[in-house]
């Protein structure tokens, strides 16, 4: 007693108190270390025995959650057995169905084969007969031609044989007719020669006596003078006379030659004439005929000219519609290729989807109508009254793509439904994961747990949430201060409770 006693009166100097106090600061120091420590040490345990709970707890969830699904698993696989078995008779049946329908269309195509064979066998049978009927007419009509042609050309022949030996017969005629011209004028002209010659010779006797009486005694003499004249010319002239003798009988000889040639000579040139008018006819008929041919001609030149026209002008037109037809016929192909393509890629798809679709949709593909018949005698009501024909006949075309509609409206509410409801699921996704989040930094200790605000964390019995600041009295707020709740795990109270 008297040492505390001494203890307590001694008064302590400042370097005393200053290690006291730092010695105070360090107990203090270690104690919050070993407090945390120990806080550390039972956070860590805890969150430890949490884990192996959870971790068991998830064990036993995840067992009876496997014999729940393997019960439900179970009667989905009895139930879709039922509804494939289902479906497999359905399909089997469509199948049957289709071969019988598709036997009945090659029965079908077989007779429409033999029906077209046996009309374009006929049809053949027809033409051949007509061609040979049109062979024959032609043939007949041929032959009439023929035989009018040979026909006139016998009657030309047979009226120019005519004409030519009326011709003949009229020349031979003129000829008689001159000769005898000829013999009548001869013969008046030999009579008045006679007639002439007889009076000139009774003139010369009557002037021969009257002379002779008168010139006797000078002819005598002259006859005596001629006699020896005579005979000295005729002694000298004897050889002159026997070539005259000769050429008087030559030129007798071409005398006649000569009129026998000057007769043919007549004949010839009255022939020539007479031919010359036939020249001249007939070539008058020619140049008429030849007229008439070259007009015939020029006419069938310009028609020729126009064919050839038309044919060229036919020529472009069928090029150009050859043309025409080859870019509609590409396009035709593009678009035709374009549409079997996207068709491929439909079939594709719809087997694609013929994959995800349930098997409700399998044996149900379309749904029927969810509207009474007096809803939709009202819809039609209130339809659109008028249609064009143009309109009905869109409609008509695009009548067989309803159920297509159907199927393709149910899928996309099915679509909405489903992006709604994966809407939903997102936001309550999002909720649930930030309330694990918070759960999970609530029992975990880190930097970034123990660097944010947490409930949960205290020490020296102090948290690390903001305390509300104390208002000076006489001075009130508008706002009042935030209320803080601190939140505690229930495992942790169940542990110390039970």
């Amino acid at each position: 007693m008297s040492k505390k006693g001494k203890k307590a009166k001694t008064p302590l100097s400042e370097e005393e108190q200053m290690l006291l106090y730092q010695q105070k600061l360090l107990a203090e120091e270690e104690t919050a270390k070993k407090k945390e420590r120990l806080l550390s040490q039972f956070l860590k345990d805890k969150l430890a025995k949490e884990e192996h709970n959870s971790a068991l707890n998830l064990n036993k969830i995840n067992t009876q959650w496997r014999t729940v699904l393997r019960e439900v698993k179970t009667r989905e696989l009895l139930k879709d057995i039922e509804i494939l078995s289902q479906t497999f008779e359905r399909v089997v049946d469509c199948k049957d169905n289709v071969i019988k329908s598709l036997a009945k269309d090659l029965s079908e195509a077989e007779e429409q084969y033999a029906h077209a064979l046996r009309n374009h066998l006929h049809n053949i049978d027809q033409l051949l007969a007509l061609q040979r009927y049109r062979l024959s007419v032609l043939e007949e009509n041929y032959n009439m031609e023929l035989e009018t042609l040979t026909k006139e050309f016998e009657t030309e022949r047979k009226t120019i044989i005519d004409q030519h030996e009326n011709e003949i017969h009229y020349l031979q005629e003129v000829f008689m007719a001159m000769e005898q011209n000829y013999v009548d004028a001869e013969y008046e002209s030999k009579l008045e020669f006679q007639s002439m010659w007889d009076d000139l010779k009774n003139k010369n006797l009557e002037e021969k006596h009257f002379l002779r009486l008168q010139l006797e005694n000078v002819v005598e003499d002259l006859w005596r003078r001629f006699q020896s004249a005579l005979k000295n010319y005729t002694d000298a002239t004897e050889d002159q006379k026997i070539a005259f003798e000769t050429l008087k009988m030559k030129d007798e000889k071409s005398s006649k030659e000569i009129e026998v040639q000057m007769k043919k000579i007549q004949k010839l040139q009255d022939s020539v004439i007479v031919l010359k008018g036939k020249i001249m006819a007939h070539s008058r008929e020619s140049d008429e005929q030849n007229q008439c041919v070259r007009d015939d001609k020029e006419l069938v030149l310009v028609q020729l000219r126009k064919l050839k026209a038309q044919r060229t002008q036919g020529r472009e037109i069928a090029q150009e519609n050859l043309v025409n037809l080859t870019l509609e016929s590409n396009a035709t192909l593009k678009a035709l290729r374009k549409i079997v393509s996207k068709g491929e890629k439909i079939l594709k798809l719809a087997e694609i989807c013929r994959k995800f679709e349930t098997e409700e949709e399998k044996v149900l593909p379309f749904y029927s109508s969810t509207l009474t018949p007096e809803e939709q005698k009202e819809i039609e009501e209130t339809g659109p009254e008028e249609v064009t024909e143009e309109l009905a006949k869109v409609i008509a075309d695009y009548r067989g793509l309803e159920n297509f509609w159907k199927r393709y409206n149910k899928v996309k509410l099915e679509q909405l439904s489903l992006q709604h409801r994966h809407a939903q699921l997102s936001d309550i996704n999002g909720k649930l994961r930030e309330m694990l989040k918070q759960y999970l930094d609530g029992i975990s200790v880190s930097d970034e747990v123990l660097s944010q605000l947490n409930p949960l964390f205290i020490v020296n019995h102090r948290s690390n949430l903001p305390q509300p600041l104390s208002t000076p009295t006489g001075q009130t707020g508008d706002k009042k201060p935030a209320t803080t709740y601190n939140i505690i795990e229930a495992a942790h109270v169940v542990s110390h409770i039970l």
